[in-house]
C-alpha cells in the first residue's frame, strides 16, 4: 500500500449544472456544521441536523456514525446507525424496505449557503439492481421532481430519468469534467450506459446498495473507501499543494439516503430520495511519492506482515535530516534472510523466523524486533435464515455475523478440502465419504457456535479458506499451530472426529492413507491444494481445484475480498469467449455475503474485517487485539537455533499458560550481516531500526506512526532493536546488549477452562531466557562473515501483482507494497 493525496475542492452550482474549482473559504460545511465529533475522526450526524424535511424522511429520527474520517486511504470505515426501522430484503422486484444505501461522492454543491455533496458525483450504480440504479423509466412526467427535470427526457410514451457522473477527472479535449450522462439537451442519447461505464462497474464500485436494520432500528456495515489509485473518477486524495508548499489529499464525501417502505425502485440519486441524505465529510491523506526527488534509496526484502507499518513510516524516514527511501519487496522471508546472510549490501531483511543456513554457513545476522502482528481467519457471512429457523432469527436475516470460534482442527480442515464443497461441481468426491458441505454445516463448528445453528448458507467460499499463493514463514507459523494440538494433528492422521468427519485423504499426513503412499509433510511454509480433483476432465472446460478455489495474492487481499464479499466463485462457461473459459461470479452484496479468508492483523484493521477467535493452547478463544499480541509476546521463546529470535512455542510451558495469548502471534525482525554492508548501507539500515523502535510505535493513522493491527513492542524490545541498531551502525563493534526486562504476562481471565495439553513431541524446544536476559546479539555478532553463495540475481520472487500494478500507477513511490485491491 501507498499512504494515499488532494486536487482542488469542488463546488457545485446547483442552478446552473455544471462544476466549478473555487476557494471557498466563508461557506460552512454540511460536516462541520451538522456533525458531532466523537473523537477527532469519530463523526456523528443526524437527520434532524442535516435534514431540513426530516419530519417527511423515512427515519426522522436517524442517527448515523462513521468510525473514522480523517487520514483516510484506501481502507474501510465502520458505519453504524440508529433511529430507523426493521427492515425488510430487496427481491427482483423492489429494492426493500426500511434500509439505506451508501455511496462516496466527490463534488461540493451549495444548499442554502452550505456546502453539501453533488449527487452528481457519487459512485453508485454499478450493482445494477432494483432500486439502486442511476435512472429509470418514470411512471408519469408529474412523478419526475423539478430538481430532475434538467436529468429527464419528458417526451414520448415512457418517461425517463438518469443522473449523469460528474468525474474528477478532466476531459482531454473540453478542459471540463469528464461526464457520463444519456440525457443531453432533453434527448437520451444512444449507447451510454450510466450504470455500467469507464469510471465504475459491478466489479470496482464501493456501493453499499442495501444496509438492513434489525428489529430495534440499528444496523452497521464496513464502508469501503477508495482513493484516486482505485476510483480516479473519485479522485479522493489527489494531492493538492498549498501556497505555503504543503501538500494535503483532496476530500470527499459519504452519503447515507435512508429508504422507507414501499416498492423502492426509484434511484436513490433521484431529488425526492436524494434530499433527506446524511452526510460525512471524509479527510483523506495524500496518494503518491512523499520523498523529495534526489534522496537516497535502500531496498527492504521479505514479509508483507510489516507493509503496512512501513508505508506508515516511509514518509517521515525520507524526511528527516539524512533519510532515504526505503522501497519493500515483499517476497519470502526465508529467501530475503539468507540472501542478507550471504550477500554484499542485500536489501535488509524482514522475517518473523531465524534463518536456517545452508550446510556449511552460520547464521551471521543481527536481528532487531520492528513489529509486532498476527495472522487471522477474517470472515464475512450475513444470516440467511433455514426454514426451521425461529421468528427471532428469521428477523436477523441479512444482518452479519461478528462472532466465531475455530480450533486447530476446524482449521485444518479448511485448509486440506475436506469439506465437500471445497471440491469442484461436477468432480469426484466419493474420497470424502459423508462429509459436511462446508463448515457451517459441521457438527464440530457448531457445536463451538450454536448461532450459526440454523442457517442455510451454501458457497464454495464458507467450504474453505482463501490463503496466498506461495511460500512464507506466517504459512509455517499456522501449520505448528495445527499440529501442535492433538485433535488436529489426529485429523490430519486419518482419525474420524466425533461426528465422523475424516481428512481428506489427499492432504493426510499418514501414508497408510494418502493415495501416493507418501503423508503430507506438516508443518510446511505454504499451503498446498493437493486433491487432483477435476471437473469436466478432458475437455477444454476440466475444471480443477486451484480454478476453483484460487489463490489470493497475500494476505491483504484477504481482508479485502471479504470487506467486498467477494468469495473468487467460479461463474458460467463461457464458449464464446477466446479463448473460452470459465466467467468469474459477481461478488456477493452487504447482506448476502459469504467469505473466510486468512488476512493479517493491520489488514484485518485497515479493511474493518472480522476475524475469528482461536482456541490458543491454554483452552480459551482469542482473537487478535494488541493486548492478546502483547500477551503472547510474553510466553514467546528463544530459537534454539538462534536466541536473537523469540517465537511462540505452542509446545512450551509458557504458552500453555497464557489463556491471553493469542496463537498466531507473530513478529517481525529486521535480519542483517553488518560485515558484509557498505559504510552507507549500514548507517542506512540503522536508521530505519531506530525509527522503527522509537517514534514508529507510536499507534495512530498518521503519517509515521503504527498503524492499527500492530501491537507497539514491548520496552524490553525496543532496547533490543536499538542495541542491534548500534552494532549494524558500528559493523560488530561494541555489541553486547545491557540486560532488559522482558514484557510481563497477561493475567488468565476468571474462570479460564482447562489447559488443551496436546503437543508434538519433536516440535519441544529447551526452555530459553528472556528477551532482555540472553546476550544474543554478542553471540550473532561473533560470527563473521560467512562465505558467499552464487550471485542469484535480485530478490523477484512473490512481488504481489496489485502492489506492482499500484506503484506504476504511482509512478515513483518510495514504497512498493500493497494498494487497496480491486478485481
Amino acid at each position: 500500500m501507498v499512504r494515499f493525496g488532494r486536487c482542488a475542492t469542488a463546488v457545485r452550482a446547483a442552478a446552473a449544472g455544471v462544476v466549478v474549482f473555487a476557494a471557498v473559504l466563508s461557506l460552512s460545511v454540511i460536516g462541520a456544521a451538522a456533525a458531532r465529533a466523537e473523537t477527532d475522526s469519530v463523526v456523528i450526524v443526524s437527520a434532524h441536523e442535516q435534514d431540513a424535511d426530516y419530519q417527511n424522511a423515512p427515519f426522522p429520527a436517524l442517527e448515523l456514525r462513521v468510525s473514522q474520517t480523517k487520514n483516510l486511504g484506501a481502507q474501510a470505515v465502520r458505519v453504524s446507525w440508529r433511529g430507523a426501522v426493521a427492515s425488510t430484503v430487496p427481491n427482483s422486484q423492489n429494492g426493500g424496505e426500511n434500509y439505506l444505501q451508501l455511496m462516496q461522492c466527490w463534488g461540493d454543491t451549495l444548499e442554502n449557503g452550505v456546502l453539501a455533496p453533488d449527487r452528481t458525483t457519487c459512485q453508485f450504480g454499478g450493482t445494477n439492481a432494483e432500486g439502486a440504479r442511476r435512472d429509470r423509466n418514470v411512471d408519469s412526467v408529474d412523478a419526475i421532481a423539478p430538481a430532475d427535470q434538467q436529468y429527464s427526457v419528458t417526451t414520448g410514451d415512457v418517461p425517463y430519468t438518469g443522473i449523469p457522473f460528474v468525474s474528477a477527472m478532466k476531459n482531454p479535449e473540453t478542459g471540463r469534467n469528464d461526464t457520463v450522462a444519456r440525457v443531453v439537451d432533453g434527448k437520451i442519447v444512444p449507447g451510454v450506459d450510466l450504470n455500467t461505464n469507464k469510471y465504475f462497474t459491478q466489479y470496482t464500485t464501493n456501493e453499499v446498495a442495501w444496509a438492513g436494520s434489525s428489529a430495534d432500528g440499528t444496523g452497521s456495515v464496513t464502508f469501503e473507501t477508495q482513493t484516486v489509485m482505485q476510483s480516479p473518477g473519485l479522485g479522493c486524495g489527489s494531492p493538492q499543494t498549498a501556497a505555503d508548499g504543503s501538500v494535503t489529499g483532496s476530500s470527499c464525501w459519504l452519503v447515507a439516503v435512508p429508504r422507507g417502505p414501499g416498492y423502492n425502485r426509484d434511484s436513490p440519486l433521484f431529488w425526492d430520495e436524494w434530499k433527506h441524505r446524511l452526510a460525512v465529510r471524509l479527510d483523506f491523506l495524500p496518494v503518491g511519492n512523499h520523498c523529495a526527488i534526489g534522496v537516497g534509496e535502500q531496498q527492504l526484502a521479505g514479509t508483507e506482515l510489516i507493509a503496512d507499518a512501513v508505508s506508515s513510516w516511509q514518509p517521515q524516514l525520507c524526511g528527516s535530516d539524512g533519510g532515504d527511501i526505503y522501497t519493500l519487496i515483499t517476497t519470502t522471508d526465508a529467501d530475503a534472510a539468507a540472501s542478507a546472510n550471504t550477500s554484499a549490501d542485500a536489501p535488509l531483511a524482514l522475517t518473523s523466523n531465524a534463518l536456517r543456513p545452508a550446510e556449511g554457513q552460520t547464521d551471521g545476522l543481527i536481528y532487531a524486533p520492528l513489529a509486532l502482528t498476527s495472522v487471522a481467519v477474517t470472515f464475512a457471512v450475513d444470516r440467511y435464515p433455514s426454514d426451521s429457523a425461529g421468528p427471532e432469527e428469521q428477523a436477523m436475516a441479512r444482518q452479519p455475523f461478528t462472532e466465531m470460534k475455530l480450533t486447530p482442527r476446524l482449521l485444518a480442515k479448511l485448509l486440506t478440502s475436506s469439506y465437500t464443497d471445497a471440491l469442484p461441481t461436477n468432480s469426484d468426491k466419493q474420497g470424502l465419504g459423508a462429509n459436511p458441505q462446508n463448515l457451517l454445516f459441521d457438527p464440530d463448528f457448531r457445536a463451538l457456535n450454536p448461532e450459526w445453528a440454523d442457517q442455510s448458507i451454501v458457497s464454495p467460499a464458507v467450504a474453505d479458506v482463501m490463503v496466498p499463493l506461495g511460500r512464507s514463514e506466517y504459512a509455517r507459523a499456522v501449520w505448528e499451530y495445527i499440529v501442535a494440538d492433538a485433535e488436529a494433528r489426529d485429523f490430519l492422521a486419518g482419525v474420524p472426529d466425533p461426528w465422523g468427519m475424516r481428512v481428506n485423504a489427499w492432504a493426510s499426513t499418514n501414508p497408510e492413507i494418502h493415495p501416493n503412499g507418501v503423508g503430507m509433510t506438516v508443518p510446511r511454509d505454504n499451503f498446498p491444494k493437493v486433491d487432483p480433483a477435476e471437473a469436466y476432465s478432458g475437455t477444454d472446460k476440466a475444471l480443477n481445484t486451484v480454478t476453483w478455489r484460487p489463490y489470493t495474492n497475500d494476505l491483504a487481499a484477504g481482508a479485502y475480498n471479504a470487506l467486498r464479499g467477494d468469495g473468487l466463485n467460479v461463474g458460467e462457461w463461457d464458449p464464446i469467449s477466446v479463448p473460452a473459459k470459465w466467467q468469474r461470479k459477481t461478488r456477493d452484496l452487504t447482506g448476502e455475503r459469504k467469505v473466510l479468508a486468512l488476512t493479517d492483523g493491520s489488514s484485518a484493521e485497515r479493511y474493518q474485517s472480522v476475524t475469528a477467535s482461536l482456541r490458543n493452547a491454554a483452552g480459551e478463544f482469542v482473537r487478535p487485539t494488541s493486548e492478546a499480541m502483547l500477551a503472547a509476546a510474553a510466553a514467546m521463546t528463544a530459537s534454539p537455533s538462534q536466541p536473537q529470535v523469540y517465537a511462540l512455542d505452542a509446545a512450551s510451558a509458557a504458552v500453555r499458560e497464557a489463556p491471553s495469548a493469542y496463537p498466531l502471534t507473530l513478529p517481525v525482525y529486521a535480519a542483517t550481516n553488518p560485515t558484509l554492508l557498505s559504510s552507507a548501507v549500514r548507517q542506512s539500515y540503522a536508521q530505519f531500526i531506530q525509527y522503527a523502535a522509537r517514534d514508529g510505535q507510536t499507534p495512530g493513522d498518521a503519517f509515521g506512526q503504527l498503524p492499527a493491527g500492530y501491537a507497539p513492542l514491548p520496552a524490553s524490545w525496543r532496547e533490543r532493536a536499538l542495541v542491534a541498531a548500534a552494532a549494524i551502525s558500528a559493523a560488530g563493534q561494541n555489541a553486547t546488549p545491557p540486560p532488559v526486562a522482558a514484557p510481563a504476562a497477561a493475567a488468565p481471565p476468571a474462570g479460564a477452562p482447562a489447559a488443551n495439553t496436546g503437543t508434538v513431541a519433536s516440535a519441544t524446544a529447551p526452555a530459553a531466557a528472556a528477551p532482555a536476559a540472553t546476550g544474543a546479539v554478542a553471540a550473532a555478532l561473533s560470527a563473521g562473515a560467512t562465505p558467499d553463495d552464487p550471485d542469484n540475481g535480485p530478490l523477484v520472487s512473490a512481488l504481489p501483482l496489485s502492489a506492482l500494478a499500484g506503484a506504476l500507477a504511482a509512478g515513483a513511490v518510495p514504497f512498493v507494497g500493497r494498494l487497496g485491491r480491486r478485481p
